[in-house]
């Protein structure tokens, strides 16, 4: 058996599997195959799952539960959703699950345990997320307040994904009416300040329809804004005209649904009138991951948790990365708490940067900053984090999609970053003994660099350059000293 922990999630269109590794507070996908069973759309015909869609439902569970077992894999949470829910004969078919002997353990979730399960997903990915969870799926909508890890009064409404069509087939006044009636009974609504989180399939395919439409320099829907003006512009967009043919990574059945999910936004934006959007690829079953986890696990930064797992991969451990974090403190102007924790990423980022070849670094560093999924990160953290590792890698100038997704100042700052780690690992080597006997500090107007005794040999004209190079950007003159003494009491 291994460490792996897999969900299989009886949905009202599909049935998935997925199979989770890498550190616990911020699991990686390894293996996500699903089946299109369509469970819900006999419920919304009949009340009864079809016995087609139970036929394939049974075949894609005999099927998962034979690959987790050839995987090795003993932590399986298997849960059902709205279809299996709502249907009449939904407790008969999980009976069948069971007496097929796969070892599998079906749990029927109720409406409130979907909805915070799946608020609980978006908090362990946006751990100060304050505002409203909306979870598309294919046979309901979730909806549930979220404060941090606190979430409370999760409803489920017959607005799922698959009956949406049929509902707006009354005509947009009459459906704009339903739907405005049934939010409205959650009694919720954003207090100032508070966001809508996006949650399923059909809502990141309007994230991934936005960002097409804006050419926007990142493909991934996870962490995507919206204030709720370029929201609203956006569903009027996709209900007035004709969505593309074809926008990457989007399927054509996900295109041809935009205009239903439009929809429905549309209305709970009235209603919930949120400041912003912020759209999510964790929920449910990232939710059902999260809550399996001790407390102390969950108190873990997932940035620095994802970023820390993926440079020790690298062959780059943390201690190295907060010494030199620490050490270029000194030479940074006061930052925001959020900003400590991104450089020290930035940081961890910078050394593993170093591992790569060095006609590859600058590419390989915009590829991970901006591509890659990290969760706990924002799009202002992800063109920072870029900034600073491009000037790490010696290229001070930002490159025009960074300009897109930040402002200068921000810019600068990270810059400043990436040219204090430079600086500092070519001149100690990021060892720790020459890294406890000098520091960097400004003093007077100047930025100066300090070593003691032997360690000042360390110190010559490609490291001259490197700290004129940081002077400038903090608009200071650089000084080295050479001290006898312990290099804290020579500041």
């Amino acid at each position: 058996m291994n460490d792996h922990r897999a969900v299989i999630d009886i949905g009202s269109n599909t049935i998935r599997l997925v199979i989770y590794g890498g550190p616990p507070r911020t699991p990686v996908v390894l293996y996500n195959e699903k089946v299109t069973a369509r469970l819900g759309r006999g419920v919304a015909e009949d009340g009864q799952l079809g016995q087609k869609a139970s036929r394939l439902g049974l075949a894609a569970l005999e099927r998962y539960a034979t690959l987790v077992r050839l995987k090795g894999i003993a932590d399986v949470q298997t849960v059902a959703t709205a279809a299996v829910r709502d249907a009449s004969n939904g407790p008969a078919f999980l009976d069948r699950v069971r007496a097929l002997g796969l070892g599998l353990e079906p749990r029927l979730l109720s409406g409130e345990e979907e909805a915070i399960t799946s608020a609980m997903g978006v908090a362990g990915a946006f751990p100060d997320a304050q505002g409203i969870v909306a979870d598309l799926g294919g046979g309901s909508l979730e909806i549930v307040h979220v404060n941090g890890m606190h979430c409370e009064h999760g409803v489920s409404l017959p607005l799922g994904a698959l009956r949406l069509p049929q509902l707006r087939a009354a005509g947009a006044a009459r459906f704009g009416r339903r739907v405005r009636k049934m939010v409205e009974a959650t009694e919720w609504q954003c207090a100032p300040g508070e966001a809508l989180y996006l949650v399923g399939g059909a809502h990141r395919a309007l994230a991934r329809y936005a960002m097409h439409a804006a050419k926007w320099p990142l493909d991934d829907p996870h962490g995507f804004e919206l204030n709720a003006d370029a929201a609203a512009k956006l569903c009027r967009s996709v209900l007035r005209g004709q969505p593309p043919q074809q926008i990457p990574g989007l399927a054509p059945s996900r295109l041809a649904s935009l205009p239903d999910a439009a929809a429905l936004l549309t209305t709970l934006l009235r209603v919930v009138q949120p400041s912003k959007l912020i759209f999510s690829s964790w929920g449910l079953r990232e939710g059902l991951v999260f809550l399996d986890l001790d407390k102390q696990t969950q108190a873990q930064d997932p940035l620095l948790a994802s970023v820390a797992a993926f440079t020790q991969s690298k062959g780059v451990d943390t201690a190295p990365a907060t010494l030199v974090a620490d050490w270029i403190a000194g030479a940074l102007p006061q930052q925001r708490k959020h900003d400590r924790k991104l450089r020290l990423a930035g940081t961890m980022l910078a050394l593993a940067e170093q591992r790569v070849e060095p006609n590859l670094r600058a590419e390989q560093a915009m590829q991970w900053a901006l591509r890659k999924r990290w969760i706990g990160l924002d799009t202002d953290g992800r063109a920072m984090i870029a900034a600073c590792l491009l000037a790490n890698a010696g290229r001070q100038a930002p490159s025009a999609d960074l300009a897109r997704i930040a402002t200068p100042e921000r810019l600068r700052e990270a810059q400043a970053w990436g040219l204090a780690i430079r600086l500092c690992r070519r001149f100690s080597g990021v060892v720790p003994e020459a890294l406890e006997n000098s520091s960097l500090m400004v003093k007077g107007g100047k930025l100066r660099l300090s070593a003691a005794g032997p360690f000042a040999a360390l110190y010559t004209d490609p490291i001259a350059r490197d700290l004129l190079a940081l002077a400038e950007r903090l608009g200071l003159q650089p000084e080295f000293r050479a001290v006898e003494t312990a290099v804290g009491s020579a500041a």
